[in-house]
This record gives structure tokens, C-alpha cells and sequence, in this order.
């Protein structure tokens, strides 16, 4: 794990990341290779935290109903630890606000 030389930016990411609802999961070296999962229990939710075939790190909300496919969570690496983001509001995908208009004639 790396640290930032200044101090005060990483005090400042990490206050702003807990202060937004995101929590820490644990760090990347826990899951180094493709297809590496990991499951944990974040606030009674089940989490399932994996590293894609892309290399990439994503988190996986797992859903009780029989058939219910994961939600995908939002998830993000700062200095080398994987953090989650379970507010719903931050996971629904924003719409643009579209005017319509029927032109006059003139």
C-alpha cells in the first residue's frame, strides 16, 4: 500500500469518502487474480466484491429473491483499498431533463 507524501490529502479523501457513504471492503491484494471473489456482509446486505476478467474490481449487491440477477454497486479504489457505495440514491443513473417543444408557425 502507498501512501500520499502529503498526509493531509489522504486524511481529506478518506473523511470525504466516509462522510459520502462509502465503506471500506478491504484491500486489493485480497482478490490479486482474475476470477478472485470476495463476499462480505456490509449493514446486513451480502456484497460480493470480484475481479473481472478486465482486471478490473467491481462489487455486486446479491439480491434474497431465488432468481434476483446482482445489482451492481458502485466501487472504487483509493491507495490501494476497495471501497463500496450502498446508497441507493447514488445508484440510480441520473436522466437528463429534456424540454419539448412544438414549434409555431409563423
Amino acid at each position: 500500500m502507498t501512501v500520499p507524501p502529503d498526509d493531509r490529502v489522504f486524511r481529506r479523501e478518506m473523511a470525504t469518502a466516509y462522510r459520502s457513504g462509502w465503506h471500506f471492503i478491504d484491500l486489493v491484494t485480497a482478490i490479486p487474480h482474475r476470477g478472485d471473489s470476495l463476499m462480505v456482509t456490509l449493514f446486513g446486505e451480502p456484497i460480493v466484491v470480484a475481479r473481472e476478467e478486465d482486471e478490473d474490481v467491481r462489487a455486486y449487491r446479491c439480491l434474497r429473491r431465488p432468481r434476483g440477477a446482482p445489482q451492481p454497486v458502485r466501487c472504487a479504489i483509493r491507495y490501494g483499498m476497495i471501497f463500496v457505495n450502498l446508497d441507493q440514491r447514488d445508484q440510480q443513473l441520473a436522466e437528463p431533463d429534456t424540454i419539448t417543444a412544438t414549434p409555431r408557425s409563423a
